[in-house]
């Protein structure tokens, strides 16, 4: 329930779903309000990238996940390019812990905006997600919008706001 009333809170109101989350997309019956991707860096990172989908999902977007796809292997990340590059992807959200480089890599290889969301994940230098914050703060690659460490929900609530459009 705290939620839902979080979500009416912010404006991600959307309408009633039964959607299913383990499935890849948004399979409700409900008109959905755009197309999100949600990628994560590795899987440490899985559960603020969950948290993004499950909101956008409740939210009436429809989803596509690109999990495990981190710069340590950018052979992942190029693989999925046909999905990024989609016509009907409206934001991509990028999650990522360690040095926080995905963002950026992504936003380079994508023309909608990208909504960058660090992760407290990692060890040695990564303080608690502030390294890979850093980064996602200096990227030079345009279009990267940065929230707080594992903020999930806001990460997804201001995807949801780069797609509201007039029609």
């Amino acid at each position: 329930m705290a939620n839902i009333i979080a979500m009416k809170a912010s404006g991600l109101e959307g309408e009633d779903s039964d959607s299913d989350s383990d499935s890849k997309t948004n399979n409700s019956n409900t008109r959905l309000r755009g197309r999100i991707i949600v990628s994560c860096a590795g899987t440490t990172d899985l559960p603020v990238a969950e948290e993004a989908a499950i909101t956008l999902e409740a939210a009436g977007c429809q989803v596509d996940r690109i999990y495990d796809v981190g710069v340590a292997g950018l052979h992942r990340i190029i693989r999925a390019l046909p999905k990024l590059r989609h016509e009907d992807v409206d934001c991509i959200m990028v999650c990522a812990g360690m040095d926080g480089a995905l963002p950026s890599v992504v936003a380079g290889l994508v023309s909608v905006p990208v909504v960058a969301v660090p992760t407290s994940v990692g060890y040695g230098a990564s303080f608690g997600g502030v390294s890979a914050m850093l980064t996602m703060l200096n990227s030079c690659a345009p279009g990267v919008g940065v929230v707080n460490i594992d903020n999930g929900f806001g990460g997804a609530a201001l995807a949801f706001k780069c797609i509201q459009r007039e029609k």
